[in-house]
């Protein structure tokens, strides 16, 4: 069985994250593709298919929307488990679902939101500004619930 973690990062968060899925999964049948860098993926060669991406500003990186856009018909052949990066718990459900299309999370054998991390670090100073105002932090906070991680690769194995 192979698997594919299809993503966008920006930060680093959500690399992070893909990292750990997989890891936990087995990293020698589970490759990782991040749309920052890859035009096209070959669908074909995996059963398991893990996408992910982290919102901004409450939306999902359009890297990722038009991913799943664009293979729709490729990725409702195939096992998909979803997940999200993101630090508004309040507004999780709704970021989710504005983040993928129905059709696909209607279909994906899991879909989690796994949290993130504000890595002032790695931001530009417009980005430091919107953090500050929007949720009063201003330091490094990392909120990445490992559980949920695990709970997402539980369940893609329970579908193998």
């Amino acid at each position: 069985m192979e698997t594919a973690i299809i993503y966008a990062s920006s930060h680093g968060t959500t690399e992070k994250v893909a990292i750990q899925i997989q890891h936990e999964l087995g990293a020698e049948n589970t490759h990782l593709f991040n749309l920052k860098s890859i035009k096209t993926i070959d669908l074909s060669r995996f059963d398991i298919l893990v996408i992910g991406g982290s919102i901004h500003a409450g939306q999902m990186q359009g890297k990722v929307k038009r991913f799943c856009k664009n293979n729709m018909v490729d990725l409702l052949q195939k096992r998909v488990g979803l997940f999200m990066v993101g630090m508004n718990e309040p507004e999780f459900e709704n970021e989710f679902n504005n983040a993928f299309p129905e059709l696909l999370r209607k279909h994906a054998i899991t879909s989690k939101c796994v949290g993130g991390e504000f890595l002032f670090e790695k931001m530009n100073f417009i980005e430091k500004l919107i953090v500050k105002k929007v949720s009063g932090i201003s330091q490094n906070v990392s909120k990445i619930d490992e559980t949920k991680v695990s709970q997402l690769v539980h369940e893609i194995n329970s579908h193998l």
